[in-house]
């Protein structure tokens, strides 16, 4: 992953980890889409944006939220090398397998 990519990764983590400290976990949740597209295909980076939104979906007592992160923290860890649905934000109201269309920031990003 280029470095770019990896700053923006990073920043992205920052600012969910400063959100959910405040109890933003609105903010947090936002931050951490944007982390799960950059992070897709690093596993580590993959399961601990799903591990940040879990905890976000707690803070703001979103049960499907908590428990659709579950089975999504498994799958990162098992399959981000072989196979994402680019875009996919990552949340448990999208579809785990469903692609989504990429801003042109991101899209240079992960060029």
């Amino acid at each position: 992953m280029r470095s770019a990519a990896l700053a923006a990764l990073a920043a992205a983590f920052a600012e969910a980890r400063r959100a959910l400290r405040a109890g933003e976990a609105q903010a947090a949740l936002l931050s951490l889409e944007r982390a799960h597209i950059l992070g897709q295909r690093l596993p580590l980076a993959h399961a601990e944006a799903h591990w940040l939104m879990l905890r976000a979906g707690w803070q703001t007592r979103d049960w499907r939220e908590v428990l659709g992160q579950l089975p999504r923290i498994v799958a990162a860890l098992l399959f981000s090398r072989i196979w994402v649905p680019v875009g996919n934000s990552g949340r448990a109201r999208v579809g785990a397998f469903q692609p989504m269309p990429l801003s042109e920031e991101l899209k240079k990003l992960l060029e």
